[in-house]
C-alpha cells in the first residue's frame, strides 16, 4: 500500500512539472509573439538632468513606442548633453547622426528662421494663450515647416515663461543697464537683451554656472525648473518674474531616419510624441511649483513686476519685432490676439 501511494505521488509531481514547463513554454511564446529583438535602436539627445520633465518626457515616448511596436524600435534617451550641446545636436540631425531630440525652439530658430516669430518677447499673455496657439493650426503648420531643414517636428513640450535672474535685484528697466546677461545661442534672445540696454553673452547651458559664480555675466534668463535644477540660486539669488518669452520645446526627428520608416511607424511615432506631450506638460506644472520653493527655501528674492513695467519692457521691444517679423506682423498681430 505504502509503495502504491509513492508510486502515485512521484506521478503526480511528475505531472506538475510537466505542467509548468509547459506554462514556461506557451509563456516564452507568447512573449516572442510580442517583443522582438529591435530592428532598429535609435539615440535621443536630451541636454538636462535625469530627472527632468523633458527627459522624463522623452523616456515616455521611448517606453511608449517600444511598446506600440512590440519591441522593433528602441529608443535610448541619452541625458546631461551627452550627445552634445542642442546646436550640435540639430546639425548632427541634420544628417542622420541622432534620429530623436528635445530641443529649444530659441535653437531651432537658428536654423529653422520661420519659427522666430513663435518666440518674441512678450507676445504670449499667460500659458493658455500659447497653448491656443500651438495646438491649432498655426502650430501644426509650424510643424510641418521643419521639414524643409531636414526635420520632423513630432510635438511640443512645455518650457514654462523665462524670467531674469542676477546677482543684484533687477526691479524696473532702468537696473538692467549696463547689466551682462547669459542669453542661450539664439540672436533673437541676444537682441532682446540688447534693447532693454544690457549685454548679452552666449554661453552654453552647462557653463552658466561658473559664468555668474566667477562674474563673467552678472545673470541669465530661464524658467524655474531650469534656474533650480542646475543651482543657479547659489550664485544668482534674485529672481525677477517678467515672463519675457514663453519659448516652447519640440520633440524633432531626423528626416534622414524619418524617411526610412514606413508609414505605420511613422503614425506610432507621431501618435507616442502628442501622447508624451500631454505627459510632460502635467510634470512641468508640477515641478514649477516644486522649484519655485526649493529655490525660495534657499533664500532667493522673487521680484514680481507691475503690470506697467512689464508694458514698459515690452514697449522696448519694437525694434526686435521689425527686425524679426517685418514681413510677418499680420502674423504676429494674430498670435498676440489669438
Amino acid at each position: 500500500m505504502k509503495r502504491k501511494w509513492i508510486i502515485r505521488a512521484v506521478l503526480i509531481l511528475a505531472a506538475a512539472v510537466a505542467l509548468f514547463v509547459s506554462a514556461r513554454i506557451l509563456l516564452w511564446r507568447s512573449k516572442k509573439t510580442t517583443v522582438t529583438d529591435p530592428e532598429y535602436v535609435l539615440f535621443y539627445a536630451e541636454n538636462q538632468t535625469a530627472d527632468y520633465p523633458t527627459t522624463l518626457g522623452a523616456q515616455k515616448f521611448a517606453d511608449l513606442v517600444y511598446e506600440r511596436t512590440g519591441g522593433r524600435i528602441k529608443i535610448l534617451v541619452r541625458y546631461d548633453a551627452e550627445l552634445g550641446s542642442e546646436s550640435e545636436v540639430i546639425k548632427q540631425m541634420m544628417y542622420g547622426g541622432i534620429a530623436f531630440a528635445r530641443v529649444s525652439l530659441s535653437q531651432l530658430a537658428e536654423y529653422v528662421p520661420e519659427m522666430n516669430v513663435l518666440q518674441m518677447p512678450y507676445i504670449y499673455s499667460s500659458s493658455e494663450h500659447m497653448w491656443r496657439v500651438l495646438d491649432g493650426s498655426i502650430g501644426d503648420e509650424f510643424l510641418l515647416k521643419t521639414r524643409d531643414y531636414g526635420l520632423v517636428g513630432l510635438s511640443w513640450y512645455d518650457a514654462g515663461a523665462r524670467n531674469f535672474y542676477s546677482t543684484e535685484p533687477i526691479k524696473c528697466l532702468e537696473d538692467l543697464e549696463g547689466m551682462v546677461i547669459r542669453v542661450q545661442e539664439s540672436d533673437v534672445m541676444a537682441d532682446m537683451v540688447s534693447a532693454l540696454k544690457a549685454t548679452p553673452v552666449k554661453i552654453v547651458y552647462s557653463d552658466v554656472y561658473s559664468a555668474i559664480e566667477r562674474g563673467i555675466v552678472d545673470g541669465a534668463e530661464n524658467n524655474w525648473p531650469s534656474y533650480e535644477a542646475m543651482n543657479h540660486y547659489n550664485v544668482a539669488g534674485f529672481y525677477t518674474i517678467d515672463e519675457h518669452t514663453r519659448v516652447p520645446e519640440l520633440q524633432i526627428c531626423s528626416k534622414a531616419v524619418w524617411d526610412k520608416l514606413d508609414e505605420s511607424d511613422r503614425r506610432v511615432l507621431e501618435q507616442c510624441a502628442r501622447e508624451s506631450a500631454v505627459y510632460q506638460r502635467q510634470l512641468w506644472q508640477e515641478r514649477e511649483k516644486s522649484s519655485r520653493k526649493i529655490a525660495e527655501s534657499a533664500g532667493v528674492t522673487v521680484i514680481e513686476l507691475s503690470k506697467d513695467e512689464k508694458m514698459r519692457f515690452r514697449d522696448a521691444m519694437s525694434s526686435v519685432y521689425t527686425k524679426y517679423c517685418g514681413d510677418r506682423m499680420d502674423l504676429l498681430n494674430t498670435i498676440i490676439e489669438y
